[in-house]
Order: C-alpha cells, then sequence, then structure tokens
C-alpha cells in the first residue's frame, strides 16, 4: 500500500510538472519582489493583483492562487487586499546557507485562463547573528622558556550572515606578554594567531587569562568571545613543603578498618613531573605500623587493624615527603584513640498481640518487652520509650522488663492500626539507641450507623418522564469495615395520594440510585416528601434515615385554555358590540385565558391572527384586550371576524385560538335588524356546508317552477280551446270594440284579467285579494259565473311553497312575483 501510494504521489508530481511546463508561456517576464529575512508572518512581500493586472477581488474569482510544488510554502495570497504575503519565518541563513544571493521561486495559477506566472522574490540578508566560537574556553601551553615572536595559532569565529554582517575584525584584551595577529587565507576568512611578545616567567606568573572577540560590521555591530587560558610550563628548581610540621588527629576506637583518618599534604612550586611529591614514613614504631598505612601517592593516612583504647590511646610517627629530583621534607604525626560507647541496646519482644479490638478496656497488654545493653556504667545504662500521641504507654514491670499496655479507648474508624516503635537508649556518650517496631491491627466493632454525604437531599425529575428513569443516588458511608460497613437502602412507607409510596418510586438497594415507577404530571402534584433509610449489615445492625424531596419540573405540555369568550354549545359564536362612534383605543372586549403549566410555560401572550377587516382591531399582547386601532367608518361592514391567538413561552410553543364575531351598530334595534347576517357557522366546516345546502335548495327550486311552469302551459292551451268553442260573443257583450284587434276577420281581446294570491308557509294564514281590474268596463260572463270552476279559468295563481313564489295567470298574461 505505502509502495502504491508512493507511486500516485510520483506520477501527481510528474504530471504537475508537466502541466506547469505546457502552460508557461515563452519568454513570459517574471514578476520580482525583494523582502528583508526575518519578517513576521503576514507581512506584505507585494501587489501580486496589481502586477497581474487584477483587481484584487478578482484573484478569488478567477481562481489564483500558489503552486507549491510538495514544498513548505512560505508566502500567501491575502484575497481581501490582493498582496503577497509571508506564511512563516523567512531565515535566510536556513535558506540560503553560504550563497551570496538569496532567491525564492513560486509559481501562481490562473485557473480561469490556466495561466502560469511565474515570481522571484529575493530575500536580503539583515544582521540578525552574531560571530561565536565553537569553543568558548580555550587553553594554550607554553613552556616559560618558549622564545618571543612565537605563533599559536586561534580557533576562528563564524558568522552566518554575509557582506558587511559577516566576521569583519578580532581584538585581544590588553597584556604584557601577547599580541594579536589576524592572517587572511585563501577562502577568504580570517585566521588569528597568539604571539608571545614577552618572556615568560612561570614562578612570577604562572597562568595568563586573555579574551578573544570577534566582531561583525552590522549596524548595530554584534560581537562574540572566547576565553583563553596560557599555561606556563616550569623547570624543577624547588624542594616541597610541607603545609604544616605537626598534624593531630583524635579518633574513636570504634572507627572502622579502612577509615581514612587524615591527609598530609606537601607541595612543589614546580611544575608537571618537577612537582609529583611522594610521602612515606621516616619514622613509626611496630605498632603502630601494624594499625596504620600511608598513601604514597595521596598522603593519605587509615587504619589497616582495629583499634583499642584499653590497649593504647596514642600513637606517633614521622612522615617525609621527596620529589624526583630527590628534595624531601618532614612532619609529625599524632593520633588519640577515644573510648567510646560502642555496644547498643538489645530489646526482644517476649510477648505481643498482633490485633486487638477496638473496645478494648483501658490497661490491656498488648506486648511484653525485655531490654539489655551488654556495656557497662553508664554506657550500660538503659531508657526505654515510644512515640508520642499514641494511645499506649510503657510501663517497668521488674528488672529489665517493660509491659506495653493501651493508656485510652481505642477506635478503628480513625486508625485502623499502629507502627508503634520502641526506642532503647542507653547513657553513653555518644549514647546508643535501638527501635523495634510493633505493627498493631485494630480489629473492626460495629459501632457506626452508616451517614449520608448530605443532610437532606433535592432531586429533580421532569415531568412526563419516562417509566424506569433513573431520578437521583443517595450515598451513606459507614466507617465500619466488612460487613459492619455494608449498606442497604430502602424507602421508608407512606402513602401520596391515597396510594403507598411503592408505586411512584422505587430505590436500588446496593447502589441508592432512586428510579421512578410511573410518569409524574406536574399539574396533579409538585412535589414528593420521602425518607430513605440506610442500614448496615453489623450485629446489631444500625441505620440512619435522611430526608429527599423530590420536585417534579413543569414541562410545556397543556395549551392554553380560553375562558372567555367561551364557545356555545350550539355551534354559533358570541358577538361583541363595537358602536361606530368609537374613538382608537375603545375596548371592544377581552379575551381571558389560562395555562395548567406554570413558569415561563404559563406566559402568554396575545396576537391578532386573522381578521376580516385588516388595521380595524388590535389585541394587547399581555392583556388579551381587543381595541379599535383607528375610529370606525361607515364603509366598515356590520360585521367584523376576529381569530385571536393565545400562545405560551414553553419549548416548543403551544398555541390555541378563538373566532369573535363584533358587531358594529350604533343601537341594539340596528343589530337586531340585522341579525341574521351575524349568523355565522361556528367553524369552517359549518359554514361550508351551510353553502351546499342552499345550492342544493336553489337547485331543486328551479326544478319545481319549471314544472309549474309547464303546467301552466298545458292548463292555459287548454282553457284557449274551451273558449274557442263557444258562440262568438256570447262572452263578450257590452265589450267596447276599443278591446279588440283584427286580424284577418279574426278578433282578439285585449284587455288582461290580473287577481293576486298571497300564501304563507303556514297554509292558515294564506288569503286571496281580488282587485278592481285595471279597466273600465267589466266583463262578466254569464255562464262564468254560474259555475263553480277553478280560479284558473279566469286567472289562476300557483303558490310555491318552498321558494315563496305567487303565480299569476290570466288568459293572456302571467305574472311572477317573489316575496
Amino acid at each position: 500500500m505505502i509502495l502504491a501510494r508512493l507511486h500516485q504521489d510520483c506520477r501527481g508530481l510528474v504530471l504537475l510538472g508537466v502541466l506547469l511546463g505546457i502552460l508557461w508561456e515563452p519568454g513570459c517576464t517574471q514578476i520580482h519582489y525583494s523582502v528583508p529575512e526575518e519578517l513576521e508572518t503576514g507581512s506584505k512581500v507585494g501587489n501580486i493583483a496589481r502586477d497581474l493586472g487584477l483587481e484584487a477581488r478578482e484573484l478569488q474569482e478567477r481562481g489564483v492562487r500558489i503552486v507549491s510544488g510538495g514544498r513548505t510554502q512560505l508566502f500567501a495570497l491575502n484575497p481581501r487586499s490582493g498582496s503577497l504575503v509571508t506564511a512563516g519565518r523567512i531565515d535566510r541563513e536556513a535558506l540560503c546557507m553560504g550563497a551570496v544571493k538569496c532567491q525564492l521561486n513560486l509559481e501562481i495559477l490562473m485557473e480561469d485562463k490556466v495561466k502560469i506566472y511565474g515570481v522571484v522574490v529575493e530575500v536580503r540578508d539583515i544582521n540578525d547573528n552574531a560571530p561565536s566560537f565553537r569553543e568558548g574556553d580555550l587553553e594554550i601551553k607554553m613552556s616559560e622558556h618558549a622564545a618571543t615572536g612565537m605563533r599559536f595559532p586561534l580557533p576562528h569565529a563564524w558568522d552566518p550572515d554575509i557582506g558587511k554582517n559577516s566576521l569583519q575584525s578580532y581584538e585581544l584584551s590588553n597584556n604584557t606578554h601577547f599580541s594579536l595577529a589576524v592572517q587572511s587565507g585563501a577562502d577568504g576568512n580570517k585566521y588569528p594567531e597568539l604571539v608571545l611578545e614577552r618572556a615568560l616567567d612561570r614562578e612570577e606568573k604562572a597562568v595568563h587569562h586573555l579574551v578573544l572577540s570577534a566582531s561583525d560590521g552590522g549596524d548595530p555591530v554584534r560581537t562574540g568571545s572566547a576565553r583563553i587560558r596560557v599555561t606556563v610550563l616550569d623547570a624543577n628548581d624547588n624542594a616541597p613543603a610541607f603545609a604544616q610540621p605537626e598534624y593531630r588527629v583524635s579518633v574513636p576506637e570504634d572507627t572502622a578498618v579502612g577509615t581514612a583518618l587524615l591527609r598530609v599534604n606537601a607541595t612543589d612550586p614546580d611544575e608537571g613531573a618537577n612537582a609529583e611529591v611522594m610521602y612515606s614514613f621516616r619514622y613509626v614504631d611496630h605498632k603502630a605500623a601494624q594499625l596504620f598505612e600511608l598513601n604514597r601517592n595521596l598522603g593519605t593516612i587509615s587504619t589497616k587493624g582495629e583499634l583499642d583504647h584499653e590497649e593504647s590511646g596514642f600513637y606517633e610517627m614521622e612522615v617525609q615527603a621527596t620529589d624526583n629530583a630527590g628534595y624531601s621534607a618532614g612532619a609529625k604525626v599524632l593520633i588519640t584513640v577515644l573510648d567510646v560507647n560502642d555496644n547498643a541496646p538489645e530489646v526482644l519482644v517476649t510477648s505481643l498481640s498482633s490485633s486487638l479490638m477496638e473496645n478494648a478496656p483501658k490497661g490491656t497488654l498488648v506486648a511484653l518487652l525485655n531490654v539489655n545493653d551488654q556495656d557497662s556504667g553508664e554506657n550500660g545504662q538503659v531508657v526505654c520509650f515510644i512515640q508520642e500521641n499514641l494511645p499506649f504507654k510503657l510501663e517497668k514491670s521488674y528488672g529489665t522488663y517493660y509491659s506495653l499496655v493501651t493508656d485510652t479507648p481505642l477506635d478503628r474508624e480513625l486508625v485502623p492500626s499502629y507502627n508503634i516503635t520502641v526506642t532503647a537508649t542507653d547513657r553513653g556518650r555518644p549514647p546508643l539507641s535501638t527501635k523495634t517496631h510493633i505493627l498493631l491491627n485494630v480489629a473492626d466493632t460495629n459501632d457506626n450507623p452508616p451517614a449520608f454525604s448530605h443532610a437532606f437531599y433535592t432531586a429533580y425529575i421532569a415531568e412526563n418522564n419516562p417509566r424506569g428513569a433513573s431520578i437521583v443516588s443517595v450515598t451513606a458511608h459507614d466507617p465500619d469495615y466488612g460487613e459492619n460497613a455494608q449498606v442497604t437502602y430502602s424507602l421508608l412507607e407512606d402513602t401520596v395520594q391515597g396510594a403507598p409510596l411503592s408505586s411512584y418510586i422505587s430505590i436500588n438497594s446496593d447502589t441508592g440510585v432512586l428510579y421512578a415507577l410511573c410518569s409524574f404530571d406536574y399539574e396533579q402534584f409538585r412535589d414528593l416528601q420521602l425518607q430513605v433509610m440506610a442500614q448496615d449489615s453489623g450485629d446489631p445492625p444500625f441505620s440512619s434515615n435522611v430526608s429527599l424531596s423530590l420536585f417534579v419540573l413543569d414541562q410545556n405540555d397543556n395549551t392554553p385554555e380560553i375562558l372567555y369568550p367561551a364557545l356555545p354549545t350550539d355551534g354559533s359564536t358570541g358577538v361583541e358590540l363595537a358602536p361606530r362612534s368609537a374613538e382608537p383605543g375603545y375596548l371592544v372586549t377581552k379575551v381571558v385565558a389560562v395555562d395548567r403549566d406554570s413558569g415561563q410555560n404559563a406566559w402568554l401572550s396575545y396576537r391578532l391572527l386573522k381578521a376580516s377587516e385588516p388595521g380595524l382591531f388590535v389585541v394587547g399582547l399581555h392583556t388579551g384586550e381587543v381595541r379599535t386601532a383607528r375610529a370606525l367608518l361607515d364603509r366598515d361592514a356590520l360585521k367584523q371576524s376576529l381569530v385571536v391567538a393565545v400562545q405560551d413561552h414553553g419549548q416548543p410553543p403551544l398555541s390555541a385560538t378563538v373566532t369573535l364575531t363584533v358587531a358594529v351598530a350604533d343601537s341594539i334595534p340596528d343589530v337586531l335588524a340585522d341579525l341574521s347576517s351575524l349568523e355565522s357557522p361556528a367553524n369552517p366546516e359549518d359554514s361550508g356546508l351551510t353553502l351546499y345546502l342552499v345550492v342544493a335548495v336553489a337547485a331543486v327550486s328551479c326544478v319545481f317552477l319549471a314544472f309549474v311552469i309547464m303546467l301552466l302551459a298545458l292548463r292555459l292551451r287548454r282553457w284557449h280551446k274551451s273558449r274557442l268553442l263557444q258562440a262568438p260573443g256570447s262572452g263578450f257583450a257590452g265589450v267596447p270594440a276599443s278591446h279588440f284587434v283584427g286580424v284577418d276577420g279574426v278578433q282578439a281581446f285585449l284587455q288582461t284579467y290580473s287577481h293576486e294570491v298571497c300564501l304563507t308557509a303556514d297554509s292558515g294564514k294564506s288569503h286571496l285579494i281580488f282587485p278592481q281590474p285595471n279597466y273600465a268596463d267589466t266583463l262578466i260572463s254569464q255562464e262564468s259565473c254560474g259555475k263553480s270552476e277553478p280560479l284558473l279559468l279566469s286567472g289562476d295563481s300557483v303558490f310555491s311553497r318552498d321558494n315563496h313564489a305567487l303565480i299569476q295567470v290570466s288568459p293572456y298574461q302571467i305574472l311572477f312575483s317573489e316575496l
């Protein structure tokens, strides 16, 4: 996989190189910039947008970007200013070490034209490096017989800067023996040399300290320095000498074999091998030779046998120091052996209890100790004690025996174990002591009840919680140990609204986690008080109780309930009155709503959702008051319909709407006269149903009306035929001739008879009206008056019960009137 990835990367680089080669225009001029090194990130290098002939905003639009080619990108494009800026630290010495001219090349791709532009950024050097020596300290050794004028090479300094910022000169600190010479090498570097100007004398001055400084030509000038230590070598022309003629030392008798007691020191003013000194005993007795030895090179005197003060308390000897030329010097050594307390007391534990109950009474024996010391006199007198602040004490029994007993009651919960240190010290000088450690474990008894971590608990649970939800965890700690510390949890029995507490809450007996067994309703009850008991497993068991207050948090699960206006049970809407003379701000009515939730879930806001006349009414945001927003005009409709929305502030918010009908009238009779027009369906569905019913009734009425017309036409035709069969003029005697017209010898009667019939839905109230005819002369037919024919013979009237229509029919004219 790695080889495949490398192959893909290489192929990508090759394709990129080919693309750059194709897109590069021959003879295309490069863009040159020059910046000093060590610029801050984001510093401007040049206005690349201007040099490309673009506006700053066009860089991003035309896809202008830098083609990195896999290198760490030191520059970036600023799309806002259109500038080429630095994207990192530019260190000329790191990029172009040793080069006189440092140039960085990059390519800029313009994607919309698929064109490459070359950019060359020259990095100018600044004096950011001081000359430095590879070694800060240098030591040169010279013989005191060296000839003047001798030259000693010195290390040269190194400065990575170029030009005048590079190394320019060297300087040597002031002295009377040396001078500085600088040689220029073929590579152009300067090499310093130390020249001896005056003869050296080691006895006069053995070491010369010099400082070599190197400076560059920058502004400001930077310098570096190295310390030179010139050591003058000497010839052997002096004898050794001890620092003091006599050496004294006192050592205890229990000094271990091989212990260095003292060191004699003789020095020779010469140098090197001429100053080497060898030590030896000049005089020593036989016993001292068996107990002490002298190191020939270091001059250290140490023991090689055991010292005994009772055998000998003092030794005297002489030592000498000799150099390579045979010169020597001598000194005395006096050694005193001191008597010491070299035996420590011994403590033996003859009886021990490793464990003790914490309710053990005072004075209970813990251990019996036997203390003795092999020394005699004060060195054999022993004092025995234990550390302070312990519930124990040592009591002297008899002879050298001590009893360790309890002094105060023990408490395992405070200290489960004790590490008792018994110290036995003699009265010697210096005193010797022996420490014995006794580990005592305190066994537990069930003497502590469980203790809750809080004096009381407060928990919160949101209403509508899922069954089995975790509510809170109570924790009780028993400081006892083992079974005495095992705690079980339970709830004290109680009732909540007539139901046992166990039907609402349960507790895990091992962990103390409380769970909800039902879904709580904030509107049903808001808090629950219960007692939790923690009991340990000791014998007898101890227990403790804690109070827990469980508060049910309200959730926005109830929509606002509108109290006024109340919705009528018959499906109609209430009517509110607003006089036409009402001024702007006139209180028309008030929408009253409540929310069973609490807090912000019950904060209600009112707004006008829909109005038949927008801008006529406004609703108070928090009060629900419906007021006029402007004066009422004559063109305003008598009936105004408003839809008011009531919304709470819960998350998510819930809302309810109510429809108000406002009657615009100055008096009650005006309202009653148009009351039928104010009736509106209780809801949009009822309004649509009424429309469908009206359309259906109109259709049926039209069908019935057509049927009646056809029936009248048939009866009229039949009546006309019957009249034609009668003798001419029998029925028209006494009628003026002006009432007839003749056509081809046929005369027709032109007078119209009109009768009006009024019927209502209630047949008991129907009546007929026979007004006088609208002509001067009255035609009365003898045959007609003598017969009881239907009214339709002279003028038929048909009344439609459904449509309240009166149909008047005459022999020559049919009139319809709708009430």
